[in-house]
């Protein structure tokens, strides 16, 4: 890592959205069951995003697949949203499209890899679950161009509200030592 660079912490991970969307609670009145629509169909796209908490940014793209490919192109934009002069870490499950040699690292980031299965970890898996909260559950998406829509809508207005991405993305062992 290139000496006297600030650094931003980044977090990053990819969220399947489609047709089989989750359903999340709901208020209702006391003795009634509330309707929640629910899909049969299989059509997803990939919302593949990362978070710099002490920023309260973003970057996302939504994708037809998960692989390395749309990975390059993620961390890419990644790269073009870091601060201009600064250097940022990369925290990152290890799926295999994060950990192929294949990827072309730009020189503005280092990517560190959390231990594997531990999402809990990862501030974004905690940014997928107030999306669907707040805007993609209990939904039924007509077509795969509405998953998307629905997807970069729902990402626009995470991206609009930075105190509600660093209040879900900061974490105190990854910013020890560090002004918030």
């Amino acid at each position: 890592m290139p000496a006297n660079k600030p650094v931003e912490i980044w977090f990053q991970d990819e969220a399947r959205i489609g047709q089989k969307n989750g359903v999340v609670r709901q208020w209702a009145r006391r003795g009634t069951r509330p309707r929640q629509p629910a899909d049969q169909r299989y059509e997803n796209a990939y919302l593949f995003g990362a978070i710099c908490p002490a920023r309260g940014t973003g970057a996302a793209l939504a994708l037809p697949d998960a692989n390395t490919e749309a990975m390059q192109l993620h961390i890419d934009e990644i790269s073009r949203r870091v601060a201009p002069g600064a250097q940022a870490v990369l925290l990152m499950d290890r799926a295999g499209w994060h950990t192929t040699s294949m990827l072309d690292m730009p020189a503005n980031i280092t990517p560190i890899f959390l231990p594997s299965k531990s999402p809990e970890l990862n501030p974004v898996e905690n940014i997928w679950q107030y999306m669907r909260a707040n805007w993609l559950s209990n939904r039924v998406f007509e077509t795969y161009d509405a998953i998307i829509e629905a997807a970069c809508e729902a990402w626009n207005k995470l991206i609009a509200l930075p105190d509600t991405i660093k209040s879900i993305g900061m974490r105190d062992w990854a910013h020890v030592g560090r002004c918030k």
